[in-house]
C-alpha cells in the first residue's frame, strides 16, 4: 500500500467539532462552543501520541471548556500587532524581525499565544508575504529573519521557497530561520524534497517545538535526522505547562531526549498571558524548581534559557534560580547545584604607586 503524503494526512485530521466530539468521547455542544472562538485541529498523528484522557498530549491538543472561562489573559498579550508596521511583519528587537507568512497549522495548540491569528486567514494572509519583503529589503538594520505563522511548513515546498529565496537575496539578511511544530505534529511533512530545497539557503536554522518526551519517536526522530544531516542547526522551544512538563524530571528527560535527537534546548517558556490558558499556566517559581533540576544535573547543553516574554511587548527576559548568595570586594559566595557553598576571591585593584612628592625648594637649584 503506498505511503500517504504529508498533504493526505492533513486532509484526514479532525477538523470539526463532531469529528473531536465522537474521537474522544465529548460533549459535541461544548466542542463547539470552544470552536467558535478558537480554531480546533488535530492530525491523525498526533491524535494517535495520545493514551488516555488527561494526558499530557491530550492537554495540549484537545479543546476543553476551560479555554472559555474567564480567568485573566489576553488576546495578544505580547503586544504583537503595536510592534506590527505592516501586517506581516512584528519588529520588537533592534536587528531581527518576526515574518508571518502562513495563518494555518496542522494542529492547533491550546495554549498559543497567537490564537487570535493562526486559522484566519484575513489576518496572516498571502498578499501580505511581498509587503514583508519589502520592508525587510528597505529596512537595512534587519540581518535575522524568523519566518514564522502558523506554521511555514503548511506551505508547499514551492511556495516556501519563493519567500526564502527573496530573502537570501537580501544583501543585509545573514540569518534566516523557521519556526515549526511539524516535526512534532506532524513529522511526515520533513520529506527528502523539503530538506534538499531548505539547504540551497545556509545560513538556515529551524526552531521545533516539543512539549513531552513522548513527542519524540520513531518519526519525529527520523524528520529531525533529515534536518540535521542538511546541516540545519536545530533548536528547540518549550512552553511550560500544567500537567504537561511541570514535572522537573519529566522536562529533564525531555531535553536529554532532545540532545540525543541532535536538538539543542534553547528556551522554556513561562506560558503566556493568553486569553483561556488559565487551566495550562504554572508559577514562575515552579519554572525556576524546573530549572533548578536541569542545571548541574544534566548535560550542559541540555540546559535551556528560561524565559518570560514580557507583557506588553517588553521582549524575552532570563529568569534564572539564585545562586550568588553574597557579593562583596573581597568575595563572591556561590551556592552550587547540589546547594553545597563556595567562595570566589574578587580582583583587587592594585593601587598606583605613590610618586614623591616635589616641593618648589627642592625643585629650584640653590647656588652658592
Amino acid at each position: 500500500m503506498e505511503e500517504e503524503s504529508w498533504q493526505q494526512l492533513v486532509k484526514r485530521s479532525l477538523k470539526s467539532p463532531e469529528e473531536i466530539a465522537r474521537f474522544f468521547n465529548l460533549d459535541v455542544d461544548q466542542v463547539r462552543k470552544v470552536a467558535r472562538h478558537f480554531r480546533v485541529q488535530i492530525t491523525p498523528y498526533y491524535a494517535s501520541l495520545i493514551r488516555e484522557k488527561g494526558d499530557p498530549i491530550y492537554r495540549q491538543i484537545v479543546p476543553d471548556e476551560a479555554e472559555l472561562e474567564s480567568a485573566g489573559g489576553a488576546e495578544d498579550p505580547l503586544s504583537e500587532d503595536d510592534d506590527s508596521p505592516v501586517p506581516s511583519i512584528i519588529h520588537r528587537y533592534p536587528d531581527r524581525v518576526l515574518f508571518l507568512v502562513s495563518h494555518l497549522c496542522a494542529s492547533y495548540c491550546r495554549f498559543c499565544t497567537r490564537k487570535r491569528k493562526v486559522g484566519d486567514p484575513s489576518k496572516i494572509h498571502p498578499r501580505y508575504i511581498e509587503d514583508g519583503l519589502e520592508y525587510i529589503r528597505n529596512h537595512s538594520e534587519v540581518r535575522d529573519v524568523i519566518v514564522s505563522g502558523g506554521d511555514p511548513l503548511m506551505l508547499s515546498d514551492l511556495k516556501l521557497e519563493s519567500i526564502l529565496k527573496p530573502l537570501r537575496e537580501i544583501p543585509h539578511v545573514e540569518i534566516l530561520r523557521i519556526g515549526t511544530r511539524m516535526p512534532c505534529t506532524l513529522p511526515q511533512r520533513v520529506t527528502p524534497e523539503l530538506v534538499a530545497m531548505l539547504r540551497k539557503y545556509h545560513p538556515l536554522y529551524v526552531n521545533v517545538h516539543f512539549n513531552h518526551p513522548d513527542e519524540i519517536t520513531e518519526e519525529s526522530t527520523r524528520a529531525l535526522s533529515r534536518l540535521a544531516d542538511a546541516g540545519i542547526p536545530l533548536g528547540n522551544q518549550t512552553v511550560l505547562l500544567k500537567g504537561v512538563n511541570d514535572d522537573p524530571a519529566v522536562m529533564k528527560r525531555l531535553m536529554q531526549k532532545l540532545l540525543a535527537a541532535r536538538v539543542r534546548p534553547y528556551y522554556i517558556y513561562q506560558a503566556d498571558y493568553v486569553t483561556g490558558t488559565a487551566h495550562l499556566r504554572t508559577t514562575v517559581e515552579k519554572g525556576i524548581e524546573v530549572m533548578q533540576a536541569l542545571r548541574g544535573w544534566t548535560s550542559g547543553m541540555a540546559v535551556p534559557y528560561f524565559v518570560i516574554d514580557a507583557p506588553g511587548g517588553g521582549g524575552k527576559i532570563p529568569i534564572v534560580p539564585n545562586y550568588i548568595q553574597s557579593i562583596s570586594d573581597e568575595q563572591v559566595v556561590l551556592r552550587n547545584y547540589a546547594g553545597d557553598l563556595y567562595v570566589y576571591p574578587q580582583v583587587r585593584p592594585k593601587k598606583p604607586a605613590r610618586r614623591p612628592r616635589i616641593t618648589p625648594c627642592d625643585s629650584i637649584p640653590t647656588h652658592p
